[in-house]
């Protein structure tokens, strides 16, 4: 069995650079770094992982922990923190909690005793003590909790932006459909921006909350449906995500209702979807892989037991496309 000894006599290089090509720590030129894993392929050399470990005192590996990956924006986010862990020499353990607390508390105990190096949560159902208590560094994805460091896209702004625009398209009868409003979440915020807005101009919206753990499109266009029924004059809809607006448009398709010209839609997110629908979705852009690097770095440092800012809020764009 080759050693890493081995390897750094057959490349021409010191033991040291090729401990810094298996950590991807330090400068190592790209001719180097390339040189070095060709003579581990040719020698079928296979780091010691536990050892390596060991001597870090750091497992390389970290946690995340989402509703679940079927949801296209949290299969986007999943890749991007995953490409870039993976830059960093980490491998991610993904988790689908469903929103449920049993398995988001088993999930930790998981991460716990694998001694992930840290956990981002994008599923926050435990109370407080839960995530407080765990000695791994953590980051959340639009939730503050205790003093646990944040990375949140600008959601008041978002719905500022998505009622601003409705407004001036010159719809009368505005409608919001939104994700559970008594969660303690940051996304609500795009809510509260999109409702004050429109108070402002002395409108006040029809507003459809979704459940805790709606994920499936049949509770979405049953939502909707509802929605469209009880308020036939809607000229103007905000959907909290893109995935309820590509519904919307599904909903609006069987029932004769045309976008734009009968119905303005804004989504939020700019899901890789967004732009192939039919019509194409007007949405709110969060600068997501931005989010996910941010996400990683602040693990990263956190692990290297830095101290890090708690909130990270990133400033969000409107794509104007074809539903408005």
């Amino acid at each position: 069995m080759p050693t890493i000894k081995d390897v750094a006599i057959r490349a021409g290089v010191t033991v040291t650079t090729v401990s810094r090509v298996l950590n991807n720590r330090g400068y190592i030129s790209q001719s180097t770094r390339e040189k070095v894993h060709r003579v581990m392929k040719e020698m079928h050399y296979q780091p010691n992982e536990i050892a390596r470990s060991l001597t870090r005192k750091r497992s390389m590996m970290l946690g995340m922990i989402i509703p679940t990956i079927a949801h296209p924006f949290f299969g986007e986010l999943t890749n991007y923190i995953e490409n870039y862990a993976s830059s960093l020499g980490y491998k991610l353990l993904i988790c689908n909690s469903r929103m449920d607390k049993q398995k988001e508390k088993e999930y930790i105990d998981m991460l716990k005793s694998n001694r992930v190096d840290g956990v981002i949560m994008g599923s926050h159902t435990l109370d407080v003590e839960e995530y407080v208590k765990l000695k791994q560094p953590i980051v959340t994805f639009d939730r503050r909790i205790a003093d646990i460091p944040y990375v949140s896209s600008d959601n008041y702004k978002g719905g500022v932006l998505a009622a601003e625009l409705l407004l001036n398209k010159g719809c009368k009868k505005i409608a919001h459909i939104c994700g559970n409003l008594s969660l303690d979440l940051l996304g609500n915020k795009r809510s509260e921006g999109f409702i004050e807005t429109l108070r402002h101009r002395s409108m006040e919206p029809a507003v459809i909350e979704l459940g805790t753990d709606v994920f499936e499109h049949s509770d979405y266009e049953r939502v909707i449906l509802k929605l469209l029924q009880e308020h036939p004059d809607v000229d103007g809809l905000f959907a909290s995500s893109d995935i309820i607006a590509m519904n919307v448009i599904k909903v609006c398709s069987s029932l004769g209702i045309k976008i734009p010209e009968q119905l303005k839609l804004i989504g939020y997110d700019d899901i890789q979807f967004a732009a192939l629908m039919n019509p194409s979705i007007t949405t709110i852009r969060q600068p997501l892989e931005e989010m996910a690097k941010l996400a990683v770095d602040l693990i990263d440092r956190l692990a290297a037991a830095e101290t890090v800012p708690l909130e990270h809020i990133l400033p969000v764009t409107i794509v104007e496309r074809e539903t408005t």
